[in-house]
């Protein structure tokens, strides 16, 4: 199946200390501060801001419920599963969709259909765009819709955006708030373009520090998760901030946002600068409003993080959270070693990874398996060469597609088997036996230990 995803403002308590961290707590006051007996309105973050010029709302503050006109609604395969969207719109009787052009509908999870209960889900979903005249459909030729949304020009600052998959957050790398829905609400969005939102309070994390060598926004985001836990941020918005996260690509940004879903997020959102508004620009023409934070927005916590000395990170199973420095599992056995997904699969992962597979050769016992994350970057890889030196080295490539992300197909694990991938989970079962390891990483040190057939720190490779 898919990858589903399934109060009050405060004042400044007091700091709290851990290693390399600050964290402000903050109490619940309702969006108000007080001052000698007046009361007046605190700023807003970015996520109260869009979920209020989406909404009827003069004003739409943490804990309030809110009816928001929605942008964008994604979908993919759960289009089309039992039960799934496409099933339970037609059983409410529904004759059109809101508006056809603001549903993006896409295949990615089991591309090509390696099941002929896959094959069904795929044809229901193509019934489906056809007879409801969805015009923005991607069949088996485009990626995995994280990809695909941002690149195909659907994603632009201060839009509201949906989508039947959990790592939906990842479109607030360019400013928006996205955020992942089940079938059912899905449904709604289809019959309505609304849907009810709660504002979720926001958690602002300052990040800095200058990127060392082989660190990339897995390690960091792997890094925060460990310090807050899966459930540190459950119906919350993370909003990044500080001179690392500039210094990020739009890849890197897009991997943090994905994974702040990993904390329980229901949002994570860089604010837009230049490096935003160029990517954007060039992928669409349509007129869009910058959404920032006022300066005197009210965070139910803040986090800062010095990364100048991180180490390349990675998360042991069976969590996203169980993150060590690479160093505390070096020299640990693996059989597979996968670079893909909607959080390892793009261009700047599979460059670092050629950096290092340059004239040299995987080691035999291990299978290494690389899925660009659309058509377009393979066509770019491809173009500078990147796709022949992986091949050189050793390495599998195949067509865009989640392949064993979720336990779909393209590289599943047996019992007892030890994978280290740049996917976005590594639960019990994610990517094939219940009884196989997966470990956390990025491109980086996944492709140094698939040189080695162990895991590796990059750094040691030159």
């Amino acid at each position: 199946m898919p990858d589903l995803h399934s109060g009050g403002r405060g004042f400044k308590s007091r700091p709290v200390h851990f290693a390399n961290w600050k964290v402000e707590i903050y109490s619940q006051n309702n969006n108000y501060s007080q001052k000698n007996g007046d009361v007046t309105e605190v700023g807003m973050t970015i996520a109260e801001k869009i979920l209020t010029a989406h909404s009827p709302k003069q004003r739409a503050v943490a804990g309030e419920f809110v009816e928001a006109k929605v942008d964008w609604a994604m979908v993919h395969e759960e289009l089309g599963t039992p039960n799934g969207v496409a099933h339970l719109f037609e059983s409410l009787g529904y004759e059109k969709v809101w508006n056809p052009k603001r549903i993006v509908a896409l295949l990615d999870h089991w591309v090509p259909a390696p099941s002929v209960d896959a094959a069904e889900i795929h044809k229901t979903c193509r019934q489906f765009v056809k007879k409801y005249g969805v015009s923005n459909w991607f069949d088996m030729n485009a990626g995995i819709c994280h990809q695909i949304m941002p690149e195909q020009g659907f994603v632009c600052p201060g839009e509201l955006i949906v989508g039947t998959d959990s790592h939906t957050t990842t479109y607030g790398a360019l400013g928006a708030f996205s955020t992942g829905v089940g079938a059912t609400d899905m449904t709604v969005v289809f019959a309505t373009g609304k849907l009810w939102f709660k504002v979720p309070e926001t958690i602002k994390y300052t990040i800095s520090g200058k990127l060392p060598k082989f660190i990339s926004g897995k390690d960091i985001i792997l890094r925060i998760l460990k310090e807050i836990g899966t459930d540190g941020a459950v119906y919350k918005a993370i909003e990044y901030y500080g001179h690392t996260v500039k210094q990020l690509s739009i890849d890197g940004r897009m991997t943090i946002c994905n994974m702040g879903v990993e904390a329980g997020a229901k949002a994570a959102i860089v604010p837009p600068d230049q490096k935003t508004t160029r990517y954007v620009k060039a992928r669409t023409k349509r007129a869009y409003k910058i959404v920032k934070a006022d300066k005197d927005a009210e965070y139910i916590e803040k986090r800062d993080l010095e990364i100048s000395n991180l180490e390349p990170q990675v998360a042991k199973p069976p969590t996203p959270a169980n993150s060590v420095p690479v160093t505390e599992v070096e020299n640990t056995p693996i059989d597979e070693a996968f670079i893909g997904s909607c959080t390892g699969g793009r261009l700047e992962d599979l460059a670092v990874a050629a950096k290092l597979l340059k004239g040299k050769k995987t080691a035999k016992n291990v299978r290494f398996i690389v899925i660009p994350a659309s058509y377009e970057i393979f066509l770019e890889a491809e173009k500078k060469g990147i796709i022949r030196t992986i091949l050189e080295a050793g390495g599998i490539i195949e067509s865009p597609t989640c392949g064993p992300c979720t336990g779909g197909h393209l590289g599943l694990l047996a019992a007892d088997e030890t994978a280290i991938a740049t996917v976005s989970r590594n639960f019990v079962g994610r990517m094939g036996s219940p009884k196989a390891k997966v470990y956390l990483a990025s491109a980086a040190t996944v492709a140094a230990s698939a040189l080695k057939g162990k895991i590796t720190n990059p750094n040691t490779l030159g």
